[in-house]
């Protein structure tokens, strides 16, 4: 339960750094490609799934292997359930045995010799995240509502190099604490090269970069019982393909991305009772539903957000939204069927 309690505090100190931020600095978060994740509701951490899942990983075949087959996370489920983009340039580049200069100039932060580590308690201190304790009785919301208050104080009002600075920080918090969170508490260096240059930062694929990130994490020791990284998402692809799992509640649907319209059933039951009980479940879900609900589900979304999107084009510029297919042709949105040119 550490790591996803652990993921929990990550994703509100995250989100409260945003939500301190003038305007200008979350719009360029938003250009960036990470507004949507930083929209979503806190979701509560099932452990429960995650352990079934995990238990259900065969790493040899980079895959879940269920009793009527294999499955796994795709790109397009990343881009549905989190908005992150799949493509673009790679996150790649070299692996820096020191990381020591680089933290100096871009953070102003010390990051020991022959370290690619900066320890979390300095890196949030910097953006104001002095206290970053919850205090008795204190709410969810209230709790981030201070945090945010405090931190405004901090940080730059005016674009400018403090700016940047503010932003760097947020992001290699966002980056190493949320989205490719590893054990342990300091955060890795291993992204900074990438945010020398802010104005490139979104036309990497993250997204891309994130579900590799989550089959490492599944591949992991065996002893490890949760994931790495954005929680939410191994939860939500749960939701989505193996609903008679009945773990999430789809409460506000409609919403994109996809991670937006659920949130985590309560269960009060102890974890080895429910751990039992998914695993029982699994061994007798009704597999001819995966594949049929995925299906019409992908189809309907699709369907729905190409007619948004084609609906606000023609009220733009009064004639209909002609797009390129995955075969590089142009598809010409007609209604709401699509003509290949």
């Amino acid at each position: 339960m550490q790591g996803e309690m652990r993921a929990r505090v990550s994703w509100t100190l995250v989100l409260a750094v945003f939500l301190a931020f003038p305007p200008f600095q979350r719009e360029w978060v938003e250009e960036m490609g990470f507004g949507e994740i930083l929209r979503m509701d806190r979701m509560r951490v099932d452990p429960a799934l995650t352990q079934a899942l995990r238990s259900r990983w065969d790493t040899e075949a980079t895959a879940f292997v269920f009793p009527w087959g294999h499955m796994i996370p795709s790109l397009e489920d990343v881009s549905w359930i989190t908005w992150l983009r799949v493509y673009g340039r790679p996150v790649s580049g070299y692996t820096y045995p020191c990381y020591h200069e680089l933290a100096e100039r871009l953070l102003e932060l010390p990051v020991e010799r022959r370290s690619s580590l900066v320890p979390r308690v300095a890196l949030q201190e910097r953006l104001g995240l002095f206290d970053a304790g919850k205090n008795a009785g204190e709410s969810e919301d209230e709790y981030l509502e201070r945090l945010a208050r405090v931190i405004r104080r901090e940080l730059a009002s005016e674009p400018g190099s403090q700016a940047d600075l503010d932003l760097r920080r947020f992001l290699i918090l966002f980056l190493g604490r949320l989205l490719f969170a590893m054990r342990g508490d300091a955060v890795h260096c291993r992204f900074l090269p990438l945010l020398e240059d802010l104005g490139e930062v979104g036309g990497y694929a993250w997204g891309a970069a994130f579900l590799a990130h989550q089959f490492d994490s599944l591949g992991a020791s065996e002893r490890q019982t949760s994931t790495s990284g954005f929680y939410p998402f191994l939860q939500v692809w749960a939701y989505l393909h193996l609903p008679a799992l009945g773990r999430g509640d789809l409460t506000r649907p409609g919403l994109v991305p996809i991670a937006r319209r659920w949130d985590s059933r309560r269960d009060t039951r102890h974890l080895a009772d429910q751990l039992e009980r998914l695993q029982k479940a699994i061994d007798s879900y009704p597999y001819l539903d995966v594949s049929i609900l995925t299906f019409t589900l992908l189809i309907n979304c699709l369907i729905s957000l190409l007619g948004g999107v084609d609906a606000r084009f023609r009220a733009v510029s009064g004639r209909p939204l002609d797009l390129p297919d995955a075969r590089g042709r142009r598809r010409t949105l007609v209604g709401d069927k699509g003509v290949v040119g």
